[in-house]
């Protein structure tokens, strides 16, 4: 995302795939839906994701191409309406389901099976061995858009390729884990710092590094409050 946008602090919540997945989920919640037993919830919030990143994107284009600046602004503009129509659930939500939403908003591990790491498998295989393939161009693009496009990239296709990906990767895991925003923003600029800016190291290592940065996020949240588990 950082490398799609050209912007330091992009994050897969800038085009509102975290809040729309969080949409999916609280609503299946607070209206009880159960038409898939114990994976309505993670059905939901999956679809949630997937269904905002196409509106976004729809909302977006202009002209056949779809620009950076409005990209963004439509994220920003559609996630605030999520935050608003979650705010909403919340007020007709019963306590029990208030807790249940709530924790889910703050992002856990606690609920992680491997039944749940399966049924999303496809998905993130899929993102994760898509991305790396884009790492070239994608270190064309950070020459600018025009640069880029005259070096025979063709930046439109690559952009919807990549918010694909990361719509699959990050509706995935939404909708296991709930939302957990710092992993996507703060582990690429660590790695940054001790490899540098290129791509063909960066969308690897951001993989893997996410996957530690959050699985020891999880142990300190198991083992500093134990036997409370910090959310």
């Amino acid at each position: 995302m950082q490398g799609v946008f050209g912007n330091p602090l992009a994050e897969p919540g800038v085009i509102g795939i975290s809040s729309g997945a969080a949409v999916g989920a609280v609503g299946a919640i607070a209206l009880r839906l159960t038409f898939l037993g114990n994976w309505t919830v993670t059905a939901c919030a999956f679809a949630g994701g997937l269904v905002t990143v196409a509106v976004v994107y729809a909302m977006s284009r202009s002209g056949g191409r779809t620009e950076v600046v409005t990209l963004i602004l439509t994220g920003i503009a559609v996630t605030a309406f999520a935050g608003a129509l979650i705010g909403l659930f919340i007020f007709f939500a019963d306590n029990a389901q208030i807790s249940q939403i709530t924790f889910w908003q703050l992002g856990s591990l606690a609920q992680a099976t491997w039944p749940k790491v399966l049924a999303v498998l496809p998905c993130a295989l899929t993102g994760l061995l898509a991305a790396p393939f884009h790492a070239r161009r994608l270190d064309l693009l950070a020459l600018g858009e025009r640069p880029a496009r005259h070096l025979g990239v063709d930046v439109e296709q690559l952009r919807i390729a990549l918010i694909l990906v990361v719509a699959l990767l990050t509706a995935a895991a939404v909708a296991v884990s709930g939302i957990v925003t710092f992993v996507g923003l703060v582990v690429p600029h660590v790695l940054r710092m001790v490899n540098g800016p290129g791509h063909r190291f960066l969308v690897p290592g951001s993989a893997l590094g996410g996957a530690v940065a959050l699985t020891a996020g999880d142990l300190a949240a198991r083992t500093v409050a134990a036997p409370a588990e910090l959310p």
